[in-house]
């Protein structure tokens, strides 16, 4: 039996405007790639001056609960996408209520619940590192003794850069990791010995196109994204593996809007999906200086209705974050050939913050250079 899919409604006419909840620099960057295609945004955000908030046609500052907030902001706009993965469920819901939201509510309920989230994927049919649920520091040695003796305790929810979560298997005890967790849940997820990290970011428009932009090998340090990479040195089977991998993803959640989906390549070449963001990502950034059409205006066209750019890449390139004192480097690093300098308008350099990245661009060379 042929499956029918309703006609996705037209796209957004230039001039409309677009909602963006969340105001960090993701939510700038793609208010900046909304711009080049005639719309505006309009951020919402508690922070008092949201990066967003600098290239944005309004603001609305608000705590992302407060419901008469939202219902003023959702009359202001003609659809919505998220710039983060942890704005409240129960906040997207209300808004649903009144305008499209790109990609769903229901996507970043599963995002932004790392258990919810690998039994999503082992649903979908997509292999993850083994985990347990956990509610206890007895749950937490029953599960590290199941895996192996080595792994990972994270929080369920609010985790990222690093934060909540516990290195298993070495000198600290499951007492002091529980208690170190300071959460009512968590999940011990099992210590994957793999060659690589690389991630694929997909976008899906409402009538089910789809289109990929190539495997980037990922380099982190304490928790934070610190390179990305193109051509990703993994071999032709394994790239295709991975961009297999992350269209499921979209389909799964027949998600409409942009979807980065983080995995491990071990030591075999499988590949194991790892987390999952339905939004633009750090790991992305890269597409603004070395493709025609960046994850940011791809994320666009898609919540906008468009259809969606080519993802071909013209260059090589190497994104590196400039994470607290590395911006004060900006002088520098702006007289330096071939630099692709991008900074967020953050007022304080702090220890761990991301203040802007460079994109490295070289001559393309082809993907899948590893054997």
């Amino acid at each position: 039996m042929t499956e029918t899919r309703p006609a996705p409604p037209p796209p957004l006419p230039p001039g409309s405007t677009i909602g963006i909840v969340g105001g960090g620099q993701l939510g700038r960057m793609t208010a900046m790639a909304a711009a080049r295609l005639g719309y505006r945004c309009h951020i919402f955000a508690p922070e008092a001056a949201p990066p967003a908030g600098d290239v944005a046609a309004a603001v609305t500052r608000a705590d992302y609960e407060d419901t008469a907030a939202l219902d003023a902001f959702a009359g202001q706009v003609q659809a919505v996408t998220c710039e983060f993965e942890n704005v409240p469920a129960t906040a997207l819901q209300r808004l649903a209520g009144h305008v499209p939201v790109r990609p769903g509510p229901e996507v970043f309920a599963v995002a932004q619940d790392r258990l919810a989230e690998k039994r999503f994927l082992n649903k979908a049919g997509l292999a993850t590192a083994p985990y347990h649920a956990v509610a206890s520091a007895s749950d937490v040695a029953a599960a590290l003794a199941a895996l192996g003796g080595q792994g990972l305790l994270k929080t369920t929810r609010l985790g990222y850069d690093g934060k909540g979560q516990v290195r298993l298997g070495g000198p600290v005890s499951a007492d002091d990791a529980w208690a170190s967790l300071n959460a009512p849940t968590g999940i011990v997820e099992g210590w994957v010995d793999f060659s690589r990290e690389v991630s694929v970011i997909v976008a899906r428009g409402g009538d089910g196109a789809m289109a990929s932009y190539e495997p980037v090998e990922n380099v982190h340090r304490d928790g934070i994204l610190r390179t990305s990479t193109v051509p990703a040195r993994i071999s032709q089977a394994t790239a295709d593996q991975a961009t297999d991998v992350a269209r499921r993803v979209a389909r799964a959640f027949d998600l409409v809007g942009l979807v980065a989906v983080e995995m491990f390549v071990a030591r075999d070449g499988t590949v194991l999906v790892n987390e999952i963001a339905p939004r633009p990502h750090n790991s992305g950034h890269w597409t603004i200086d070395a493709c025609a059409c960046s994850q940011f205006e791809q994320c666009v066209r898609a919540v906008a209705g468009l259809p969606l750019g080519v993802t071909a890449r013209h260059s090589d390139a190497v994104m590196s974050n400039l994470i607290g004192e590395d911006a004060t480097r900006w002088a520098d690093l702006a007289a330096e050939p071939g630099v692709c300098l991008h900074l967020y308008g953050k007022d304080k350099a702090l220890p761990g913050r991301k203040m802007g990245h460079v994109t490295r661009l070289a001559p393309r060379t082809a993907a899948g250079t590893l054997s």
